[in-house]
């Protein structure tokens, strides 16, 4: 196990007004002072998941979906269903959706296009099956939403936790080819392109602006910081990147935390640039049932540590008295395969 620690020094005088979770409506509310997280990507049922009980014997307080939640890509939503109703029925799955709640968000294979973005025509069908699949309310505003989009709250003894889940997929605009052939897509060389779309973005800006929650964590299927790479990625549209640091610094919020999935890879990247005012953290878990096994090595800038090959998921601990995040990548027997930990 490879184990990174790293130390951020509070900035009391910019947070004093946004302290307390007393005041903020909650999901759920837990008597206790650490948050138990698990998460992951990437879930193909027609291979099988050997980590569910891993992830059932740790009690997590809540899973989360980063995407790829199946492998269905149709835009035959009886199909779609059907992947869905596969999923719920395997053992380990249907333990863990018991007795924890799910959250979550979707990405290419689940929305129905692999890479899709808004050019899917039957976007607005598959959002449906999705939130079937997620047992959101039919009454839910969610259903009249453009977009799987959400905020989840939670309390404890010592505060809370925002958990906003953003779509990367249903108002995604058209990726940009390689023309060199080298790498499959290269960055925006203009700034009308977008990820969220403007509606998205006017909610997430309301939501950090406002949150008063110790840590706030940002769910997207694909990476935030690792932008390099060639595959899909927020750094195809480098605006969109520095859009979303600007509204992080801007609006005070505090812990925030980005997780991600989309590539079969697990690693930790982290960035202190401006105008973040403390490090940001993007933890990427990929892939649950399958990984990228003949992983030779891709640049990253922000990466910290190692890169895991293997199947795997993640384990995130909140310690909210002491401000501090302990994530974790976690393969088959609960074996620790790299750890990084960040006061806040």
């Amino acid at each position: 196990m490879k184990r990174l620690i790293t130390l951020l020094f509070p900035l009391l005088f910019i947070y004093s007004c946004k302290s307390g979770a007393d005041a903020i409506p909650s999901d759920t509310s837990f008597e206790r002072e650490v948050l138990k997280i698990a998460f992951g990507s990437c879930n193909d049922t027609e291979r099988g998941n050997l980590l569910w009980d891993d992830i059932l014997a740790l009690e997590p307080d809540l899973w989360i979906w980063g995407g790829d939640n199946v492998y269905a890509d149709t835009d035959n939503m009886q199909e779609l269903q059907e992947y869905y109703s596969a999923l719920k029925s395997v053992p380990g799955y249907k333990a863990l959706d018991a007795v924890t709640p799910v959250i979550g968000t979707w990405d290419d294979h689940d929305y129905g296009l692999n890479d899709g973005g808004a050019e899917f025509a039957a976007r607005k069908a598959s959002q449906q099956v999705f939130l079937d699949f997620m047992g959101v309310s039919e009454s839910s505003p969610r259903r009249q939403q453009e977009g799987v989009y959400a905020a989840h709250n939670y309390a404890t003894g010592k505060g809370s936790v925002k958990v906003l889940v953003l779509d990367t997929r249903y108002f995604r605009s058209e990726l940009m080819a390689d023309p060199s052939g080298d790498k499959r897509y290269v960055p925006h060389d203009q700034t009308d392109g977008t990820i969220l779309g403007e509606a998205q973005w006017a909610w997430l800006e309301s939501e950090l602006q406002n949150s008063r929650a110790d840590f706030n964590i940002l769910v997207s299927s694909i990476q935030v910081l690792s932008g390099v790479h060639g595959f899909e990625t927020w750094g195809n549209f480098p605006h969109e990147v520095s859009r979303l640091m600007g509204i992080i610094a801007e609006s005070g919020a505090r812990g925030v935390i980005v997780f991600s999935g989309d590539r079969h890879i697990s690693e930790f990247s982290r960035t202190d640039s401006r105008p973040l005012r403390y490090p940001l953290v993007d933890f990427t878990s990929s892939g649950l049932t399958h990984a990228y096994r003949s992983f030779k090595g891709e640049p990253n800038p922000f990466r910290i540590g190692e890169v895991i090959a293997v199947e795997s998921f993640g384990w995130v601990t909140l310690d909210l008295a002491n401000r501090r995040a302990t994530f974790q990548t976690r393969g088959d027997g609960n074996k620790v395969l790299l750890e990084l930990i960040q006061n806040y």
